[in-house]
């Protein structure tokens, strides 16, 4: 299954580094028969958009959990195929409980499955910092904070075949 999971630059070093990644609280987004259900109309590629948005949003709450790094603040959504080999059935659980996209993941994902990641340009970084200032507060209702993290979301993410990671770790 492709999975859609919300990360940190500094996650995405750690990933580098240790070629292997453990997604917070094992949590991830896919394209989901819950997703599928929920929206009436929409192709595969545009409920990957959808899923990728939501592990996007959830990298805005990561972001606001690191605390101070010297890392630049930017989203990051790192694209994986997980679960795809015999045995392996159990490797991601649908949570629709949670939201339609929401799937958790068994085990740490190998840089090895790793297809992509997304990333913020560096345009996106101060419409990041005031989304994650306000992140909570748009969780509650506040709609001038859910406009500042729609502001962040209106950012495309850049994307990057995994094996371009050292190298854009690098230039940052």
């Amino acid at each position: 299954m492709r999975v859609y999971i919300p990360v940190t630059l500094a996650m995405l070093q750690q990933l580098v580094a240790d070629r292997l990644i453990h997604a917070r609280s094992g949590t991830a987004f896919a394209v989901t028969p819950a997703l599928r259900e929920s929206y009436a109309e929409g192709d595969d590629d545009e409920l990957a958009e959808v899923a990728l948005r939501e592990a996007a949003l959830a990298s805005l709450r990561l972001l606001a959990g690191e605390g101070e790094t010297d890392l630049p603040p930017r989203r990051a959504v790192l694209v994986a195929d997980v679960g795809g080999t015999e045995g392996d059935e159990e490797a991601v659980t649908l949570r629709p409980d949670l939201d339609d996209a929401v799937v958790r993941l068994a085990a740490p994902v190998a840089l090895e499955d790793v297809v992509a990641a997304y990333v913020d340009n560096a345009a996106a970084e101060s419409a990041v910092l005031v989304a994650v200032e306000r992140i909570d507060e748009a969780d509650l209702g506040d709609e001038d904070a859910e406009l500042a993290v729609g502001d962040a979301q209106d950012h495309d993410l850049a994307w990057y075949a995994s094996q371009e990671l050292p190298f854009l770790l690098e230039l940052l």
